[in-house]
């Protein structure tokens, strides 16, 4: 998994952090949960804030269902 991975990010944060709202979490935890993601790969300097975005974007989708 790495970085433009959003959708299966998103599903793993879910699971990782059940009742969590997406919109509550602060972009330096977020970074953070997504590095210690077991089957994460990416390099912790690939990231920015539009991806970031994008995870916490599709993380809320994911909540919301």
């Amino acid at each position: 998994m790495n970085w433009t991975d959003v959708r299966d990010i998103a599903i793993e944060l879910c699971e990782r952090h059940p009742g969590v709202k997406p919109l509550s979490v602060r972009f330096t935890d977020l970074h953070r949960w997504i590095l210690e993601i077991p089957d994460f790969e990416g390099k912790p300097d690939g990231s920015n804030e539009k991806i970031l975005e994008a995870i916490q974007m599709a993380w809320l989708d994911e909540f919301e269902d």
